[in-house]
């Protein structure tokens, strides 16, 4: 069996798909991209493509390896994403090939259901108690929201009661009938980090992410020192050789690689084993689309230190469509008591709806996120 093609699909909201067939008809899926830069890693994931038409779609390992080190140049976000959803593609086609899902493959399951939840949107306490009560009756009951709006590196204590305020509306509200983590997104300083988690204490949320971004690693020991609360990290993290530096410096009690970033199903395997040593648990990141998602649950379902697995289901960046549209087995994605099921179905286990792809990635729109100023006008992080 030989790889003859790679073809791309960008389609809404935000994603990007890639089907590689094989001249023995066994196709496999992946979705590689970086939100808001969907173009560049279509173009990455092309490139790329040179050094695996004609080669044989079972050598997985030694196709990474080419992958990552031919190019000199190597890691990164955009790179690392465009290997990531090749590395899924193979998967797809090596399970499709041997008739077994991919979490059989690597050893077999470790759990039989993984806890979902779900990002809620806004920044207004009104906006997120909706969000929460309309994310309840799809059956969620673990969520993760916003810990703050923008915030200068020094900031007044307006800004700090105005975040306490929303979380605590939340608990007023639902109590501890929900948990839910609070997403710093790289907006906070390292010095006000400090202030905000303290105040925060009070309403025992499940874990804080990314309190400051991952180049500021040196501060996630510092901040564990200071809080009971675990601390998140690593959707901004693209390889093994990154989560080493930050699971050596320690302060984590969370990392949350992306199968569709850091690599794909081969990387993040070799992360969550790097991290079950250092006993720091794993829940993988994925705001994205249902080939991700499924990449994600193959790993949870083989990691022992998985805990939970975040997905894009009723999200609010779904505008156009929804996590399932592409999807032809959608009860294979179900839920029951807020928990996924192992996918059953050979290699990732997702039956792409061709047709719809091909037929929502005509003039499809390029999403980009906001771009935020302080008052000052200088550039905020959003």
């Amino acid at each position: 069996m030989k790889i003859i093609k790679f073809t791309t699909y960008r389609v809404p909201p935000r994603w990007m798909f890639l089907k590689i067939d094989t001249d023995e008809g066994v196709a496999g899926w992946g979705e590689p991209v970086i939100e808001g830069r969907a173009r560049t890693v279509e173009t990455a994931v092309h490139e790329l493509s040179e050094y695996l038409i004609g080669r044989e779609p079972a050598r997985i390992n030694d196709l990474w390896q080419v992958m990552y080190r031919a190019g000199f140049y190597r890691g990164g976000p955009v790179l690392m994403s465009a290997i990531a959803g090749i590395d899924q593609a193979l998967w797809d086609i090596k399970g499709k090939v041997l008739n077994a899902p991919v979490w059989q493959l690597m050893g077999g399951l470790v759990r039989d259901k993984i806890k979902a939840y779900s990002w809620v949107g806004g920044d207004r306490p009104s906006e997120v108690i909706d969000g929460i009560k309309t994310l309840r009756k799809i059956g969620f009951d673990t969520f993760k929201l916003n810990g703050c709006e923008e915030l200068c590196i020094i900031e007044d204590s307006r800004k700090i009661d105005t975040a306490v305020n929303t979380v605590a509306q939340i608990r007023e509200t639902f109590g501890h009938e929900i948990e839910f983590g609070l997403d710093f997104h790289g907006r906070v300083s390292a010095p006000m980090a400090k202030v905000l988690i303290k105040a925060l204490e009070p309403y025992r949320p499940l874990f804080i992410e990314e309190p400051v971004l991952a180049e500021q690693a040196e501060y996630y020991p510092r901040l564990a020192a200071q809080t009971h609360i675990p601390i998140a990290a690593g959707e901004r993290m693209f390889s093994r050789f990154e989560f080493k530096r930050v699971l050596e410096v320690g302060g984590l009690a969370i990392i949350q690689p992306d199968l569709s970033h850091a690599g794909g199903i081969t990387e993040c395997h070799k992360i969550a084993g790097m991290a079950e040593a250092y006993d720091v648990a794993l829940a993988p990141h994925c705001p994205l689309g249902p080939i991700a998602l499924a990449a994600c649950l193959h790993i949870d379902f083989i990691s022992r230190n998985a805990v939970f697995q975040e997905q894009s289901m009723g999200i609010h960046y779904n505008k156009g469509a929804e996590l399932l549209d592409f999807v032809k087995n959608k009860e294979d994605f179900s839920m029951e008591g807020g928990f996924f099921k192992p996918l059953m179905k050979p290699g990732l286990g997702v039956e792409i709806d061709e047709a719809q792809v091909i037929e929502r990635s005509k003039n499809v729109s390029d999403w980009r996120n906001p771009i935020w100023r302080h008052k000052d006008g200088s550039v905020a992080e959003w």
